[in-house]
């Protein structure tokens, strides 16, 4: 089965996120802070990461630096999940080394596609 680590802090988004993916058979594990994420990635080795870039902790951007420079974790594909939506915000993530940018409010009827499309064949 397919396990994918949500790491959002934003309990509304969490749930709407994770009824989207368990409904399409995945398996949710969730952290709600960038630390416990990192963790979790590393300890879980989900086949995915579904990552808010705004957390209480740290941010998006330096948990993606701990998970890319993991020896354990670094090759799990990440997907950005923000309301970052400035100019730029988008390739900024993706150089940084996010496999994918969704753009939050999620469009439900969406979202699944724009998962699939960012992952390729690592899905």
């Amino acid at each position: 089965m397919t396990t994918v680590l949500i790491i959002e802090d934003n309990p509304d988004n969490t749930l709407l996120i994770s009824d989207i993916l368990a409904f399409e058979g995945f398996t949710i594990i969730h952290a709600e802070s960038g630390l416990k994420g990192v963790k979790m990635a590393e300890e879980n080795q989900p086949n995915f990461i579904i990552l808010d870039i705004q957390l209480p902790d740290i941010d998006g951007y330096e948990v993606l630096g701990k998970i890319r420079t993991s020896k354990i974790a670094s090759k799990i594909p990440i997907i950005a999940m923000t309301s970052y939506a400035m100019a730029g915000d988008r390739e900024r993530l993706l150089d940084a080394g996010c496999d994918g940018y969704v753009e939050k409010p999620i469009d439900p009827v969406l979202v699944m596609d724009q998962i699939r499309q960012a992952l390729g064949d690592k899905l």
